[in-house]
């Protein structure tokens, strides 16, 4: 547990920079929205509707600002591991959404496949979300060094031949050397200076405790492929 919390910690800092911009653009917002309802409120007569429309852009922005904060909290907090019903395209909503300004900033073009009819699964959100954002920290930064080359990630889910859930993040980096996909998953191997080599390990043994499995492979024409499964619900039920 102290080792998950680690890694998370570990990849929250790295998305530090991006989350401060997050959080700066919508506190931006209500300092101008605040000064603009100030400013119609001093008009002789006040102009209240325009009041009433600053009054609605703070309200949301200070909901956003919220939202982000919950989201890292909820990432770095030290629960145990709790089971919930849950749907994964939201859990990869959210950590996309909590990456939004790293993945702009990389010039990575982001396209989500999601399938819409996928079962609920029971599963911890904070463990979930975890794997999401080492995979999708991972491809960002193995694209970071592209020149020219389109980076792009990928995400896509959809349900297996037995009916259990895929979810695939495919990058268009420089990939992975044939002898080294055997060993990423090994705890303290890491290709990355200054790296733990601990985040695909735990990435792993999250998925094993949901009942699923992790795996990489080589992508076409370059890059990675990295893909999870988990069983839903209704397969746990049925058999």
């Amino acid at each position: 547990m102290a080792l998950v919390r680690a890694n998370r910690i570990t990849t929250i800092g790295q998305l530090a920079a991006s989350m401060s911009h997050e959080i700066k653009q919508p506190v931006a917002a209500i300092v101008t929205n605040v000064q603009t309802g100030l400013i119609w409120l001093d008009s002789v007569p006040p102009n209240l509707p325009k009041v009433q429309e600053a009054f609605a852009r703070i309200l949301k922005d200070a909901e956003r600002t919220a939202e982000v904060l919950n989201r890292i909290h909820g990432i770095v907090e030290s629960n145990p591991p709790s089971r919930e019903s849950l749907q994964i395209n939201e859990v990869i909503g959210e950590v996309i959404a909590l990456m939004r300004a790293q993945v702009a900033e990389s010039g990575v073009s982001v396209r989500m496949q999601l399938a819409d009819d996928l079962p609920t699964i029971e599963g911890d959100r904070i463990g979930l979300q975890q794997v999401m954002l080492n995979l999708v920290v991972n491809a960002v930064e193995a694209m970071s060094g592209l020149g020219d080359e389109r980076r792009e990630l990928i995400v896509n889910t959809r349900r297996d031949e037995s009916g259990d859930i895929l979810v695939c993040i495919r990058d268009s980096g420089p990939g992975l050397a044939p002898d080294h996909i055997d060993r990423i998953f090994q705890p303290f191997y890491t290709s990355k200076a200054g790296g733990m080599g601990m985040g695909l390990s735990i990435c792993q043994s999250i998925m094993e405790a949901h009942g699923g499995r992790l795996w990489a492979s080589a992508n076409a024409p370059r890059g990675a492929v990295f893909e999870f499964m988990l069983p839903c619900t209704q397969n746990r039920i049925t058999n």
